[in-house]
């Protein structure tokens, strides 16, 4: 086996456990695609057996999987450097297969929950920009719909499974389940899809209709971070959320994001068309300073020039703060 695959199998996926038909697939989030390719690409060498379970994937026969094995796996040996991130992994297979049926390829690539080649945008050969300090990962999201706005601090957004963040942890199951969605609208089998897609979604996925080009994307819940704006039943509360819905509503926004509230929703900065929206939230006085998970001095600075001002939530001489309503009107 060449040394490429012995290395990756070895540091990925190497079985802890000498019962193989539990180690396969078993490896991190963030290589599970790569690895568990990996591994088998290592068992078919040394077997000449393609794995159990592929064929409820792909519609060829098990000997015709073979030869897709044998080409992948002497493509993987020759890389230089091999496959390591999901992207690399299906632009290698997609390349290799390029010639099979498409369905056979979308289903092979679904098995092992790498990315749809649709979906695999080409990057740039520049080195990578490091993130500030604090930031764990930055996304570009979908246009945002309107509805998703449900207050002035928190969105829903969606994320195309292209973008690298996402990509490489989509479960093969919904990957499957997109495949066989378009299968089945293609058949004008809409029941059927509708079924798919409810299960797409019940995973914390939707195949959204973006200029006519339909795209699997991840929901995520954004809470704003450094502000506090007045929730729905508060003063207020409806101003606050029509003047963030002005801000972001059918745009895309990227999110650079800190990691996780209590309620599982990201804490994350915004952008829209290069302006920063919690800035634009705090002067125009649609939202407070939330001094207690925020200790940044610019979002105080703008909340003081808003109140200066008297405009937004201002104009009242003591409008009452969204932590303390909250405190007070917590259920027992």
């Amino acid at each position: 086996m060449g040394n490429a695959l012995t290395f990756l199998y070895g540091k990925c996926c190497k079985p802890t456990t000498t019962d193989e038909s539990l180690a396969p697939h078993s490896v991190s989030a963030s290589t599970v695609g790569v690895s568990a390719l990996a591994h088998d690409l290592f068992n078919f060498e040394n077997t000449s057996q393609v794995p159990q379970g592929l064929g409820r994937y792909v519609q060829s026969s098990r000997k015709a999987q073979a030869k897709w094995y044998r080409k992948i796996l002497e493509a993987w040996k020759q890389a230089r450097p091999p496959p390591q991130t999901a992207e690399e992994a299906t632009r290698l297979v997609t390349e290799v297969l390029e010639k099979n049926q498409k369905a056979d390829v979308e289903g092979l690539l679904s098995f092992y929950g790498l990315p749809l080649p649709h979906t695999v945008v080409e990057h740039s050969a520049e080195a990578p920009v490091s993130l500030p300090e604090g930031i764990l990962f930055e996304f570009q999201t979908l246009p945002v719909d309107p509805k998703a706005v449900a207050d002035g601090d928190t969105i829903t957004v969606y994320v195309s499974t292209s973008e690298p963040v996402v990509a490489s942890s989509v479960p093969k199951e919904v990957n499957l389940a997109a495949v066989q969605r378009a299968k089945a609208r293609e058949q004008r089998n809409y029941p059927k899809a509708d079924e798919l897609h409810q299960k797409i979604i019940d995973s914390g996925y939707r195949v959204l209709n973006i200029k006519n080009e339909e795209v699997l994307a991840r929901k995520f819940r954004i809470r704003l971070k450094g502000i506090d704006a007045p929730e729905s039943q508060m003063p207020f509360g409806k101003e606050a959320q029509q003047g963030l819905l002005k801000i972001v509503q059918w745009k895309s926004l990227k999110v650079l994001v800190y990691g996780e509230d209590q309620y599982g929703r990201c804490l994350g900065d915004l952008y829209c068309n290069g302006s920063f929206v919690q800035e634009e939230m705090l002067k125009k006085g649609l939202a407070w300073h939330y001094i207690a998970c925020d200790k940044r001095t610019v979002l105080a600075k703008w909340e003081k020039k808003a109140r200066q001002k008297r405009i937004g939530l201002w104009a009242s001489s003591n409008p009452e703060k969204p932590w303390d309503w909250r405190k007070n009107n917590r259920r027992e």
